[in-house]
Parts: structure tokens; C-alpha cells; sequence
């Protein structure tokens, strides 16, 4: 590895830009809890590590020269995106403040699946796979293996991402009490919505080379 301490401020900035992962983890934070949160940022490492696999095997450089592998995965991803959004829109439309009672069947529900949210949203992403190729390459040496290279960046930046995560998790919850004011949760909830939908309509256009 070459230029480690590029790499760590690289990662760092790509980290905290947002992206779909940041919109899922905002809305399950607001609207579920701080452990939906913390379950949506264990699902999208999760789904970092997969991808941090694929590229040191070799899966990534497949699926990047493969247009329809590619393009699969990032239907799949699209799809996927746009119905979180629809579906937080719609919860906005349907919700009724009188109904505060079932909140907690409610947020027990949500959270079984904000792992799942977080893993899907990360692992469907071929864009990640197309990260991880072109960027990890950049601090390897060329005439060294790429496999023990590619596995330490590759946990270097699952970690760096959990724990920026955990802090974005932990100051949303700290200043829950404004962000979950019914007029405010419903303008952050519906630009959430809206924000997916624009990721996956983005994600759907996207080409792979």
C-alpha cells in the first residue's frame, strides 16, 4: 500500500458525502429509533464487506466488465431505492396523529427490517463494485498482490464507514426532539422519500463503463 494517508482522508471525504445509505439511515433513525439506525448502518457495512470480498476475488472486475450483470444489479438496486422512497412518502399520506398508540407495534416492525434495508440498499449498488476497482487500485503498488492490499483498505473503509455512522446516528437521536416534531418529520421524511427516488432513478441510468 502507497500513500496511506491519502487514502485515510479519501475515504474519510467519500464517507460523509451523502448518499443513499445516509438517506435510509436518516429516515430509519427518525422515524424508527436510534437502534433502527444502528441496525440500517450494520446492514450497509455488511453489505461493504461483501463487496470488499468480491473485489480481492476478483467478482468486481466480472460484474463492472459484464453489461449485464451490471445492469441487473443495478435494476435490482433502482427498483429497490424508488420503492423506499415510495413507500416513505406514502407512510407520510397515510400516517393519522391520532394512531400514536400503535407506534411502538410500529417501530418494533420497522426495525426487523432496518438491517435488511441497509444490506439491500448497499449490496444491490453496483456502483460500489465500481468504486472499490477503480479507487483501491490507486494505492497499490503495481508490481505487489492485490489480494491482502484490497482486504485491509477494503475493512479500513467498513470501519471508517460504521463509525461515521455511529456518530451521524447518535447527534440525529440527540437532537430527536426537534427533527421529530410532526411538521418537521414530515418535511425530512418526505425529502427523504424523495431523495430515494431520485438515487434510484439516478442509479437506473447509470452505465457501466
Amino acid at each position: 500500500m502507497v500513500n496511506i494517508s491519502v487514502f485515510l482522508v479519501m475515504c474519510i471525504l467519500l464517507i460523509i458525502l451523502p448518499g443513499p445509505d445516509t438517506a435510509i439511515a436518516t429516515k430509519n433513525t427518525l422515524t424508527v429509533s436510534r437502534k433502527g439506525g444502528l441496525q440500517t448502518i450494520i446492514g450497509s457495512c455488511c453489505g461493504l464487506l461483501i463487496h470488499t470480498c468480491a473485489a480481492v476475488i476478483g467478482l468486481s472486475a466480472i460484474i463492472v466488465k459484464s453489461a449485464y450483470i451490471f445492469a441487473v444489479l443495478k435494476y435490482v438496486g433502482a427498483v429497490y431505492l424508488c420503492y423506499l422512497g415510495i413507500k416513505t412518502l406514502w407512510t407520510i399520506r397515510t400516517q393519522s396523529p391520532v394512531v400514536q398508540d400503535e407506534a411502538s407495534i410500529e417501530h418494533k416492525y420497522s426495525q426487523q427490517s432496518c438491517f435488511k434495508q441497509g444490506f439491500l440498499t448497499n449490496v444491490t449498488n453496483p456502483k460500489v463494485a465500481v468504486f472499490f476497482l477503480t479507487f483501491l487500485p490507486q494505492f497499490v503498488v503495481g508490481n505487489s498482490g492485490t489480494f491482502f492490499p484490497f482486504l485491509i483498505m477494503g475493512l479500513i473503509y467498513t470501519a471508517l464507514t460504521m463509525l461515521w455512522f455511529i456518530f451521524y446516528v447518535y447527534l440525529l437521536d440527540r437532537i430527536s426532539a426537534f427533527m421529530k416534531k410532526p411538521s418537521t418529520k414530515a418535511v425530512i421524511e418526505g425529502l427523504t422519500g424523495a431523495i430515494l427516488i431520485a438515487f434510484g432513478i439516478k442509479l437506473a441510468l447509470e452505465k457501466a463503463h
